[in-house]
């Protein structure tokens, strides 16, 4: 039933707020302002031919290691820094050159295509190199500190460092000014209307967490990156420190990062997520609104506010059939990575293993197991339904919240205490869950031996089974992005989640071992890049030589 306040309130004449003003003019500048190009300022050049070779084996590296697409050109200035600092700066002789990393690191990623072919100017090598330099000192200064680790505590520490340093980076190559405008404008949202319990112990740390969160929802910050923000926060000054500066913090950095995974794990980081994913949706339907005519949407509002619920509509609309194709494109990624780095040795492993154990090789078995992950994935991506038009008025009824003065939010989010249950509940409630765990698991083993599946073979197919359901999820998250209305729940979705969940949680844990013993990716990382890279840079600077041949014979 539609709220007769809502109704009475559009026939009169409403106010768009300043905030929703300067987002208007951001977008339009953004939209006419043109490419600016200075001609005379020398830009990295790269051989578009060799490029190609480069290209596809990002292309085919992407698709053995599953990651977030938009996380992609982090990930590979992270591992192109891995290989010079880690692995080629262990063998050199002259110690590490933080100018030529920077150099090579953007050679790389134009050949990659994740940066324009003659269009960063070559004084972006001096900003990396400034950027690199500070890391590489941090990383010195802090051996002391991290002398009595083990050798794997030393290693992770090594990888936090470079982390930070890609993240540092992957800043400095780019962030667009509406995404700043967009974070300014949720960020006072946010601070005005989300209040703590009185005795909350929390108080202190709500402004940063809400930082983190909107990072980390809106512009889809991994870990590494939200760490690096957190350690600009602990750091204002970082980019002016002084070299006794940064020995200084090298001394104390075990405990700066103690406070930085004190706050990636913060208990309010759950309730503010699901606060700020809502007010995303809001925003990122309000800026595609807004992109298709800024001058023409802001005079309809103004002309016109009964319009404006209806360009919204088709916005969503537009959106849901977007995630249903990005979801399709998840499902094949996702069946790709899962065939080529778990079903072939799983496949190769079950034939050996059957007859090590004295047991017939049963086809049936061995089809069911190379074809049930395809099968599953595309079973959970038919049956995934889209949002309903009752949750495109829900996202109307947002977006009017954050543009109109007259339906700003009068009554704030009030965060609950975070649940500490007595251990007595804790241990029942444990118990409870381990019993669901064997029950989903039993069932399906007692299911494949009615099949006569093998003991291999059905261990295999569990692991497929935990490892599909988590990977499901995770490709499904995208397509519910968008839904605002909480979903209904019911008998069947509450046995579902009952048994569902054990076998999800076992497919996460799978996914977190098995991700780092990934044969491929180490194959590819440590074996094959470093030559191929090496191969690349040889034959662009052997077509460069014939192109300077060419040119001195004409």
């Amino acid at each position: 039933m539609a709220n007769p306040t809502l109704s009475k309130k559009s026939d009169t004449n409403l106010t768009v707020n300043n905030n929703t003003k300067r987002l208007f003019q951001v977008i339009y500048r953004e939209q006419n302002q043109g490419e600016k190009s200075n001609d005379e300022v020398p830009k990295i050049k790269v051989s578009e031919l060799v490029s190609k070779m480069a290209f596809y084996y990002e292309k085919i590296r992407n698709s053995v290691d599953y990651k977030e697409e938009h996380l992609h050109r982090k990930n590979a200035i992270e591992r192109i820094l891995r290989r010079h600092i880690i692995i080629e700066g262990a063998i050199s002789l002259k110690g590490l050159d933080s100018r030529e990393i920077a150099n090579h690191l953007l050679v790389e990623l134009i050949r990659a295509a994740y940066l324009e072919n003659n269009k960063i100017p070559e004084t972006k090598i001096d900003e990396i190199e400034e950027v690199l330099s500070r890391y590489l000192k941090l990383k010195k200064y802090s051996q002391e500190a991290i002398r009595e680790l083990s050798i794997k505590e030393k290693n992770k520490f090594n990888k936090w460092i470079i982390s930070l340093a890609a993240s540092d980076i992957e800043e400095k190559l780019g962030r667009s000014k509406l995404d700043l405008t967009v974070m300014d404008y949720l960020y006072e949202i946010l601070t005005a209307n989300i209040k703590l319990p009185k005795d909350s112990p929390y108080e202190k740390d709500k402004e940063i967490q809400i930082f983190a969160g909107i990072h980390r929802t809106l512009l889809k910050f991994d870990r590494d990156m939200i760490s690096h923000l957190l350690f600009k926060y602990y750091n204002p000054n970082w980019q002016s420190l002084s070299d006794g500066e940064i020995a200084r913090d090298g001394k104390n950095i075990l405990g700066l990062r103690r406070k930085i995974d004190k706050q990636l794990d913060h208990p309010l980081a759950v309730q503010l997520n699901r606060i700020i994913s809502r007010y995303t949706v809001f925003f990122t339907v309000l800026i595609d609104v807004i992109s298709e005519d800024p001058r023409g949407v802001y005079d309809s509002i103004q002309r016109d506010p009964k319009a404006f619920p209806r360009q919204i509509k088709k916005i969503c609309s537009k959106k849901y059939s977007t995630a249903r194709t990005k979801l399709w494109r998840a499902a094949v990624r996702s069946i790709i990575y899962i065939f080529i780095t778990k079903s072939v040795f799983a496949i190769l492993l079950e034939v050996p293993a059957t007859k090590w154990f004295g047991e017939e090789i049963n086809t049936f078995s061995l089809i069911v197991n190379i074809s049930f992950p395809a099968i599953l994935l595309f079973l959970v991506v038919l049956f995934t339904r889209l949002p309903s038009d009752a949750n495109s008025s829900k996202i109307v009824q947002g977006v009017e919240e954050i543009i109109y003065v007259e339906h700003e939010r009068k009554d704030p989010f009030q965060l609950r205490k975070p649940v500490k249950r007595k251990k007595l509940m804790h241990s029942v409630f444990g118990l409870i869950y381990g019993i669901t765990f064997f029950l989903s698991f039993g069932l399906v083993v007692w299911v494949l031996n009615l099949l006569q599946f093998s003991f291999v073979s059905i261990i295999i197919f569990l692991f497929f089974l935990a490892f599909v359901s988590f990977f499901s999820i995770r490709i499904r998250k995208n397509a519910k992005e968008f839904i605002i209305l909480e979903p209904k729940e019911n008998i069947f979705s509450f046995i579902l989640d009952f048994f569902y969940v054990p076998v999800v949680s076992a497919g996460k844990w799978l996914s977190e071992k098995f991700s780092r013993i990934n044969v491929f990716v180490f194959f590819l990382d440590f074996i094959i890049e470093a030559p191929f890279k090496i191969f690349v840079s040889i034959a662009e600077e052997w077509t460069r030589y014939v192109k300077e041949r060419k040119d001195e014979i004409v």
